[in-house]
């Protein structure tokens, strides 16, 4: 079996280099596990079927129903995947990405075909260079899952070589960007007209 590969990626200013190890990766079909600014993310190309299934097999979902998020550089794909929001909405989002929450919107028709059926789309914009970098560099957004440790003290893994140890035989490549963080993202749900909570977590509720 062929191990994941470990690289070590600084967040002040990520390497071009490796960031391009990560996106060969990816267009390869291959999962990552990725620094955020909340935990560490298990991610594949929102392209690339057969990486999306991989995901959702190791989450014991089905792929059709699965909650995961589309990590984005910024808001400039939204329209890609989001029906039109108001400006209210939109000044909500402006305000709190980059940022440790996580977004409900109501999906659009250019949802990859495996989400077609999903009416909303959680849409995160990490302030995390790293995740942001691989992004951009990419051209689409990456989908994304937070990576839980079976330890029912310690729920979220913030060690890289601890994650890596575990899913070195699972996922294609570790990144190390330096401890994790182990409360996830605050989770807002803007899909109905309304803002409701879904989660709250380590983004403050002082945006809303």
């Amino acid at each position: 079996m062929v191990m994941a590969e470990f690289i070590k990626i600084y967040k002040e200013n990520p390497n071009e280099k490796e960031i391009a190890k990560v996106i060969a990766v990816l267009r390869k079909g291959g999962l990552i596990i990725y620094p955020t600014d909340t935990v560490y993310g298990l991610g594949c190309d929102i392209t690339n079927t057969k990486a999306l299934e991989r995901i959702a097999k190791i989450k014991g979902v089905k792929l059709a129903k699965a909650n995961f998020s589309f990590i984005c550089n910024d808001l400039s794909h939204l329209s890609d995947y989001v029906r039109q929001i108001d400006t209210p909405t939109f000044k909500l989002l402006k305000r709190a990405l980059p940022g440790a929450y996580t977004f409900i919107l109501p999906g659009n028709n250019n949802l990859p075909k495996v989400f077609k059926r999903k009416k909303t789309v959680g849409i995160r914009v990490p302030d995390n260079n790293i995740a942001r970098k691989i992004v951009k560099s990419l051209g689409n957004p990456i989908v994304s899952t937070s990576i839980y440790d079976e330890d029912d003290l310690l729920e979220y893994t913030t060690d890289p070589e601890l994650i890596y140890e575990k899913w070195q035989n699972i996922v294609d490549l570790v990144i190390d960007g330096g401890y994790g963080d182990n409360t996830a993202s605050t989770v807002i749900d803007l899909s109905k007209g309304e803002v409701e909570v879904i989660r709250e977590g380590k983004g403050s509720l002082d945006v809303l």
